[in-house]
Order: structure tokens, then sequence, then C-alpha cells
């Protein structure tokens, strides 16, 4: 028997398959295999059909069982990650009113801004964790004063998560995870932030019926089923946001643990047993997947938008050739710590929450053109990005994290031991790498759900190691490199 996950991206819809009982995986695939498209019909906006995401994960379930020789009646259950932030509205009849508003949308920056000053920024802190943003509730209330028409067919607000769940349960709900990372959650009062939709003119009827994380949230209709091709009747058992779940596929689950990705932008996702913020502008707070009111779980995210993103410039506009990334970090491993006095701040990718949301641009400092080469560009740019990591892991100290372990996929930068060992310098901190992924995660999730497993460490056991990286014993040169680092993008950013 077997539990099968989905993590929904904006990108791809990828499904996993792992065995009951033990968590092995047994197969992985995605739809489409290029990417799923996203319209922006004006800047700074980003829209998709949330059918789409249905009609591919459709797909990968056909493929999935296929490929793996899988029948209907061996699958046990699902589990569901997904993009998170969006908007999608449905009337009564289930049906879709507009494409969805995804996670790269800027649209309700404004209208989150009015929502702060009327609601009050020190109750939004301490009651919301989180300032309302550019988030799902202000997209919702800028639907509501832009598209009137849409907004008077109303019946439900869903993250993309929940959309998922509607289509294969036939139920409109969601968890506290999810309405935290829409900023909808009242930590103390531990439910729906009503008070705050009221303070918005929005209807709190709206919000869906809250079910848990790790529980039965409905069953897989007929009509559902025979889509995909599974049984009527398997439960839905796990539902949560990439973040969070990347967060558990990684096995990050206690105070002080840290899953950090390294792709396009850069994600440092710290778990806290601390129900406050110090920092709540320069990070988002969530309830994470195993949070309770008894046992708080905090997921403090702190999201760096320049990372991935330079190192692949550096590759397109830089190296001249059809280089990879593993030649590039060969280069790099060259030059000693420090690039030769070479810096790079990567923040070209537009404003920087962390800095207070200034766009504090991407620069090379300290070129020198009898001695710096192609390779100390990739050294400066690899630890750059680093010492990024480092800045937000300082400031999610300041905001009483602990940091006492850091975990990251293999499939991002933090492949490069150059930059994982900069940052496990640093901190002070080994990082350790897993072969897992947000799908593989949500499927075991689905097995804790049903009883599977005693406790959610035992869920995870199976992952594999498959790089350790400790702290330099010989770190001086490094803490000197990012001191200087630290003292230009002061300069910078003011």
């Amino acid at each position: 028997m077997y539990w099968i996950g989905y993590d929904v991206g904006s990108s791809s819809v990828k499904a996993a398959l792992v065995k009951s009982g033990t968590g092995e995986v047994v197969g992985t695939t995605r739809s489409p295999e290029e990417e799923m498209a996203i319209t922006s019909k004006r800047p700074g906006w980003g829209e998709q059909d949330p059918e789409m995401w249905w009609d591919h994960l459709v797909r990968a379930t056909s493929r999935l069982l296929r490929e793996n020789n899988v029948g209907a009646g061996s699958v046990k259950g699902i589990g569901v990650s997904y993009q998170m932030h969006g908007l999608v509205l449905v009337d009564r009849q289930q049906q879709v009113l507009r494409d969805a508003i995804i996670w790269c949308d800027s649209r309700a920056v404004v209208t989150g801004r009015e929502l702060l000053r009327t609601a009050g920024e020190r109750r939004c802190i301490d009651r919301l964790l989180n300032t309302p943003g550019n988030f799902t509730l202000s997209r919702l209330k800028w639907v509501q004063e832009n598209e009137p028409g849409i907004y008077a067919k109303v019946y439900r607000f869903l993250l993309p998560g929940d959309f998922i769940a509607m289509k294969l349960t036939g139920r409109c709900t969601t968890t506290p995870s999810g309405l935290s990372e829409g900023i909808a959650w009242d930590f103390k009062e531990n439910k729906p932030a009503l008070w705050l939709l009221e303070q918005a003119g929005i209807d709190p009827a709206f919000v869906p019926e809250v079910v848990p994380t790790f529980a039965e949230q409905g069953r897989l209709t007929s009509g559902a089923a025979s889509e995909l091709g599974l049984m009527t009747g398997i439960p839905l058992l796990y539902r949560a946001g990439d973040q969070p779940n990347n967060a558990l596929s990684l096995n990050v689950m206690e105070p002080g643990e840290i899953a950090a990705t390294g792709g396009t932008s850069g994600v440092v996702y710290a778990v806290s047993d601390t129900p406050h913020t110090t920092e709540g502008i320069r990070t988002n707070n969530f309830a994470h997947v195993n949070h309770t009111p008894e046992h708080p779980r905090i997921g403090k995210l702190l999201n760096i938008n320049g990372a991935g993103i330079l190192y692949r410039w550096m590759r397109d506009q830089v190296s001249g050739e059809a280089m990879s990334y593993e030649a590039m970090n060969q280069l790099a491993g060259e030059v000693p710590a420090g690039s030769g006095g070479l810096l790079v701040l990567p923040f070209g990718n537009g404003a920087e929450r962390m800095l207070g949301n200034v766009d504090a641009g991407a620069s090379v400092l300290n070129l020198n053109f009898n001695i710096h080469e192609r390779k100390h560009l990739y050294r400066a740019a690899l630890e750059g990005i680093a010492f990024s990591f480092v800045y937000g892991m300082e400031i999610l100290r300041n905001d009483g994290v602990n940091l006492t372990a850091i975990r990251a996929g293999g499939d991002n930068l933090f492949r490069s031991g150059l930059f994982s060992r900069t940052i496990a310098t640093l901190v002070g901190t080994e990082i350790r790498i897993t072969d897992t992924t947000g799908a593989v995660g949500a499927a075991r999730a689905a097995g804790y759900g049903s009883g599977d497993f005693k406790d959610l460490r035992e869920a995870f056991a199976k992952d594999r190691s498959v790089a350790v990286y400790h702290p330099e014993k010989e770190g001086q040169t490094f803490i000197d490199a990012y001191g200087i680092w630290k003292e230009v993008l002061k300069r910078n950013t003011g």
C-alpha cells in the first residue's frame, strides 16, 4: 500500500509515491515537463488559472501510477503541499470566479499598508505575528475595491492548497497554518482573525471551515477519483504551504532548527517556540505544521530575493560559454576565502524585506583588473549570497531563535561545498544536505496523519543525507570578509 503526495507549485505539479509503514520512496514525477504559464496583465502582476493546477495534478497522478505499476486500490491517502499566499475565489457552486492572484503578484502592496494603518501595527504584530503586507487577505481586499462584480459573487476565499483540497473532496476548508500565511490567523485567540476581516469590510463568512493540518480533511469524491484513477473515499490527510512543508520534509520541526533553500531566491525558515516577534517588519511568522496553542511552533520565514538568480546571471553573462554550475563551483574553489578582496552584494532582484524593503541593487566592489579573473567573480558571488543568508540568520537570532541545526535540500546552491561551508563557518553550525522533495514530504505527512507513524521524526527517518558541511577550523578570513561586506551593505542601505 502507498501514500501519494503532491507539491503544487507555480511552475509545475510534482507527485510522489511512498510505501505505507516505511516511508520509502517508490517513484516521483511532474507535470508539465517545462513550466506552467504565469500571466501578467500589468507590470508586477502574476496570475494563474487554478484549473490548470488541477489538470496537471491529474496528469501527474496518471503518469505516477502507470510508471510504477500501482493500481487504484493500492493508494491509502493523500497529502498536499502548495505555493503559498495565493488567492482563489469561488462561488457557491465551487466555480472559480477569476484567475488566482499568486505569490509573485505585488498589486496589493498599497492595500496592505492601508490595512496596517487602520488595524494598527502593534495589534497586528501582537496578534497576527505579521503585518498584512501583500498577502492573501490584502489581495482579497484589492478585489473588493477594484472588481466589485466579482467580489459580489464570492462564497469562499481559498489558498491554492485549499482549492486543490476542494477539487479532491468537494469541501471548502483551510488550516490554521494556511490562514496564518494569509495573515488571517489570531495566535492569541487561536482562531481566524475575524476582527481584521470586519475592520477591512470583508464578510467573515468568506473564511472556509478550519481543519487540522494532520487529520482527515475530507474524502475523495467519485468525480475526482474518476479523473485521478484512484478509489472513491480515499482520505486527504495533510495540507501545508510549500515552505512549512519543505521544512517538515527536511525534518525541521523543533525550536532552533532551520530549513534553508538557495534557489532563484533564498529562504531561511526557522522554527521557534515563542509566539511573538520583534522583527515583524523584516520577517514573516506562520503556524508551523506541528503548531498547537499548548506547544507553539512558529515558522519564522526570511526571504532573500537576490540568491541563485545572481549565480545564474554570472553563468549567462560572465562565463562567455556554456558553463555548468559545477564547473563554476570548481573554478571558484581555486580561489581562497575572501575572493582576493572582491565583494559582491547580491541584491539585484528588487526590494529586500530583510533590508527594510530597500532595493539596494547588486554591486561588485574592489575589482582589480590585474589580479581578478572569472574565478574570483564566481567565488565572490557565492560568498556574497552566503553572506546574505548569514545576515538573515542574524536577524532571526535577534528575534529569539537559538540556531541549533541547518538543513537544506540537495538541488540548489547548497550543492556547492564552498557556499555551504561559508555559511556553516560564520554561523557556527553544521549544514546537513538531504535528498528529498516537497511531494515526498507531503506523502509521508499523509502517512503520519493516518497514524502510520508514531511521531513525525519516524515518518522522515528514511531521508538520506548526501553531505554534511562543518564550520572551517580556520575561519578568521571568512569572518573578516563578512565584516567588510556588512559595512559596505550598511553604507549602501543607509
